[in-house]
């Protein structure tokens, strides 16, 4: 039987991670369709070195604010470019 070194195993499985790996859980509390902005109250962000707050966030795509209210328990991910954050995917949690 051939053995897979162990870094190869590594890499392996983090390409075959779930997709919402780095993904944040928060409560939409306002959105903002026509600034393509929404406030969430998230729980850390690890990637970013970022406390659990309450921020508005720019967001990538307007149409992911189509079917979000205040009071939505959400998961997000969010980006940082030019010193701005921007949440770049959005799905409601189950």
């Amino acid at each position: 039987m051939r053995q897979i070194p162990l870094y190869a195993l590594a890499a392996l499985l983090a390409l075959a991670g779930p997709a919402w790996a780095q993904s944040v859980k928060a409560t939409v509390t306002k959105v903002d369709q026509a600034a393509g902005k929404v406030t969430l109250d998230h729980e850390r962000i690890p990637k970013l070195d970022m406390d659990a707050m309450t921020m508005a966030y720019k967001v990538k795509d307007p149409v992911m604010l189509k079917d979000l209210k205040s009071g939505d328990k959400i998961e997000f991910e969010v980006d940082e470019a030019d010193g701005q954050y921007t949440v770049t995917k959005i799905r409601k949690a189950k």
